[in-house]
């Protein structure tokens, strides 16, 4: 019986359940820990199965918090190429918070309504986290976990939004120990829609401020994949901040 193409399918959890045509890309994962960059990008083509690495890197690296639901994202890999490479890259299997964030919705013709939708993407992975930090709530500073909270429920306001990520990797840090595995997805759409629309000085103040608080000073960070058509050093999103460029 011939399997199915998975067009329009980005989640790989799906593909691998649903048994999909899938070219293994797994590799991916040993090039990331042998380069041991904190910050890597990948700019590609649109349709060019960005979305999907992403969503297969979550499902590997990440603790869900549920040994449940660890052990069940681990088989999702049993028959794949990364599952030979040796103790030393499936090691990382389910080992650490994934913030994993798609910046494509920010696609809007205002500053504001491109903000909106960039809000509740980091509030929907704050929410799915949420678990994890009212357990551990104990473990955090009072202000840490209201800010949280306020984040998850969508009622922070822009100066706390633009601290979100590294405030998560902080809050995960004192809870599991485990620095944070940060994926963002079409970190471009937001900038090259500004530039089109007329407020692009306003959309790369908050991105730059959102991505340097997470990926320049960020101790509890363990690495980060970025993806996107644009080469980021082009668009001054970071000052001083050395990024890994993959061939892949």
């Amino acid at each position: 019986m011939k399997k199915a193409l998975p067009v329009g399918v980005e989640n790989f959890e799906d593909i691998i359940k649903s048994d999909y045509y899938y070219v293994d890309k797994t590799m991916l994962i040993k090039e990331l820990l042998d380069l041991k960059e904190k910050v890597n990008l990948f700019t590609r083509p649109r349709r060019f199965g960005k979305t999907l690495n992403l969503s297969m890197l979550r499902y590997f690296f990440e603790d869900t918090g549920d040994s449940g639901k660890n052990e069940c994202n681990k088989k999702l890999f049993q028959d794949l190429k990364i599952i030979n490479t040796g103790e030393m890259y499936t090691s990382h299997m389910g080992m650490y918070p994934v913030l994993n964030l798609t910046l494509k919705s920010a696609k809007q013709e205002t500053f504001e309504k491109a903000y909106f939708t960039m809000q509740m993407g980091i509030a929907v992975e704050f929410e799915r986290h949420r678990s994890i930090v009212e357990t551990g709530k104990k473990l955090l500073p009072s202000k840490d976990y209201e800010r949280y909270v306020r984040i998850a429920e969508e009622k922070a306001d822009e100066k706390e939004v633009r601290g979100s990520l590294q405030l998560f990797c902080r809050c995960m840090h004192a809870i599991t120990g485990k620095n944070t595995v940060i994926l963002i997805d079409e970190y471009d759409v937001p900038l090259e829609n500004a530039y089109f629309r007329g407020f692009y000085g306003e959309m790369v103040d908050f991105i730059r401020s959102l991505f340097e608080s997470a990926l320049k000073t960020n101790d509890y960070l363990q690495f980060a994949v970025i993806t996107g058509c644009l080469r980021i050093s082009k668009e001054s999103i970071f000052t001083g901040r050395n990024l890994g460029y993959s061939v892949s």
